[in-house]
């Protein structure tokens, strides 16, 4: 699928836009202000693949900390802020590769042109964040609701401000937990401006429901060729934001790093635990980088041959069951064996 041209920016070492991946990003739910527990978090965010972190900045001792944070961590760390200018100035002296803010709440123009001016010297990119929770008032006695348009207007007068004091170096963020809202502000503003789309689901709920939600709105865009870097905002840890992200880009075709895991829902010929052990097979190829399709599947009969995309899979018999490689069969295995068995040949795959 063609994505839409949009411009390139640079966060810290990674490009946003262009023809560059589509990056996954998340944020921290730690407290800020805690070095050890946030860079912690961060590296186990790492570990699942996050590209882009970021960071609550509410005061002063939390842009402090920033500091500390960056020189632990290995990805480009973005500092949120609302309203106080100088946290956003004490953030970027500290070594944060990006802004998320709008400028339209952080003071008057001068303070606006401060934050500017120090954040285009070193080469640091702002993210307009706009959320149907916290839009103008006056946009709001505008359109009379929160809405689509009124999102997209509010953006807009975000980047008019920072255009207007020369800076361009920007990323849009134009988030609802209207699903349907949330689509078609992204839909309107790709439409009005070529600056890189940070697309999301803001507030999406608990892990199951926000999965749903956040699969729906930014695989919809996606299939689109709208967005550039994806944050899924899930009510947990915010590893889980990284997974589901990451199987939203594999569904589609836009990663292929890591396994595709195929597994059937199970019926009435399954005669192993296939639940079990399809939950066993993930849980151990988690951090696999191979580029390979695995299959679990419940029936000897028809798992070879319903799976024969897959380049390795498992199909159950009573008690045991067949590996197969390319949908032919390469040895029958004991049931308490086949998850040993499997990961064996996975193994050997180049």
């Amino acid at each position: 699928m063609k994505r839409l041209d949009t411009k390139c920016v640079k966060v810290g070492n990674i490009y946003i836009g262009g023809n560059n991946k589509i990056t996954v990003q998340s944020m921290t739910n730690t407290d800020t202000r805690d070095i050890e527990d946030t860079v912690n978090q961060i590296l186990k965010l790492e570990a699942a693949g996050c590209d882009i972190i970021r960071c609550a900045v509410p005061d002063e001792a939390a842009s402090e900390a920033i500091k500390s944070i960056v020189n632990k961590i290995h990805i480009p760390l973005v500092a949120d802020i609302h309203f106080d200018y100088r946290l956003a100035l004490k953030s970027i002296e500290n070594g944060v590769s990006a802004l998320r803010i709008n400028p339209g709440n952080i003071g008057s123009v001068d303070k606006i042109e401060m934050v500017a001016k120090a954040a285009k010297e070193r080469s640091i990119p702002i993210r307009i964040g706009v959320n149907s929770g916290s839009l103008e008032k006056e946009l709001l006695n505008k359109y009379k609701k929160v809405s689509a348009e009124a999102l997209v207007e509010s953006a807009l007068n975000h980047v008019n401000i920072l255009e207007n004091l020369n800076f361009d170096d920007i990323v849009i963020s134009i988030k609802s937990s209207n699903v349907l809202m949330m689509i078609d502000s992204y839909r309107k503003i790709s439409e009005k401006v070529k600056y890189p789309l940070h697309v999301g689901v803001t507030e999406a709920g608990t892990i199951w429901r926000g999965t749903i939600k956040s699969s729906i709105g930014i695989g919809t865009l996606l299939c689109e060729g709208i967005g550039d870097t994806i944050r899924v905002s899930l009510t947990g840890d915010p590893v889980e934001e990284i997974k589901v992200g990451k199987e939203i880009l594999k569904s589609i075709g836009y990663l292929s790093k890591g396994i595709q895991f195929i597994s059937c829902p199970t019926c009435g010929r399954t005669q192993i635990n296939l639940i079990k052990i399809a939950q066993e097979v993930e849980d151990k190829l988690q951090h696999c980088e191979k580029d390979i399709k695995v299959a679990v599947m419940g029936c000897i009969v028809n798992g070879p041959g319903e799976a024969r995309e897959a380049d390795i899979g498992i199909a159950g018999g009573k008690g045991e069951g067949l590996i197969f490689k390319k949908g032919k069969i390469i040895k029958k295995v004991k049931e308490e064996y086949l998850v040993e068995e499997l990961i064996k040949e996975i193994d050997k795959l180049d």
